[in-house]
């Protein structure tokens, strides 16, 4: 469940990357509420999936596959010109998101780190 909302998220991200560019400094109403409800659902999503995936992790494919996501986009609906050397690049990203879906689970730091943390030494008061 947890990789499902951050690729949701990452979707989202897609979403209010391309609504920032059509808010025109946030004059234009319609892409600047899309451009704020989607931000606020990404940031939510990867807020939530950093409870279970590693916040690296998350992050990069967060990051990764919004960026890839928000470029193809722009390629495709014309306001970014579409070439080859993208097209491979994008690929790239896309490629490493999902090698660190298939990459086998760690020890899980993000429920143990209580458990694992190195004690804190008292202060002297001094």
């Amino acid at each position: 469940m947890a990789w499902f909302v951050l690729i949701v998220s990452a979707v989202l991200e897609a979403v209010w990357a391309t609504a920032l560019g059509r808010a025109d400094g946030f004059t234009a109403p319609g892409p600047t509420v899309v451009f704020l409800v989607a931000m606020l659902a990404s940031l939510g999503g990867l807020g939530w999936a950093t409870k279970h995936i590693p916040i690296g992790t998350a992050y990069a494919v967060w990051t990764g596959l919004g960026a890839a996501l928000t470029v193809g986009y722009a390629m495709l609906s014309g306001d970014e010109h579409a070439s080859l050397g993208k097209a491979v690049f994008l690929t790239g990203i896309i490629a490493t998101v999902v090698g660190l879906k298939l990459l086998p689970p760690a020890a899980d730091p993000v429920a143990g780190s209580d458990a694992a943390a190195a004690p804190v030494p008292a202060r002297s008061g001094r």
